[in-house]
């Protein structure tokens, strides 16, 4: 008896396991206006495919910390610092759909 273990090969361990979603809208199908179409929500507690690299000062990290302490100890909510980050994302970039030219974002980046 062979004590070789048999695995499965890269093309079953690396397909698709939901559909492939339609390029385009079907003819028939208006796409959904501003109003009608539902705010984005961050991803919050799942396991995540991409990853980004965000390099922050001390300071930021310290604030960002603490905020995470924060909440913790006055909301009752335990949160890792990369929740919070994609909270803070999902609220700017909100206002920033909602708003344009008259966001924080913009007014933010604009007072250099």
């Amino acid at each position: 008896m062979s004590r070789r273990v048999s695995l499965p090969a890269a093309d079953d361990l690396f397909r698709p396991t939901a559909p492939a979603p339609p390029d385009e809208p079907r003819a028939a199908e208006e796409p959904p206006t501003e109003q009608q179409r539902e705010p984005k929500k961050p991803s919050g507690r799942v396991r995540h495919d991409e990853k980004m690299t965000v390099y922050v000062t001390s300071d930021e990290l310290l604030d960002l910390e603490h905020a995470r302490l924060v909440l913790r100890r006055s909301h009752g909510l335990a949160v890792d610092r990369g929740r919070l980050v994609r909270e803070a994302i999902a609220m700017v970039l909100a206002d920033f759909e909602a708003h344009g030219d008259d966001s924080a974002l913009v007014r933010r980046l604009t007072e250099e």
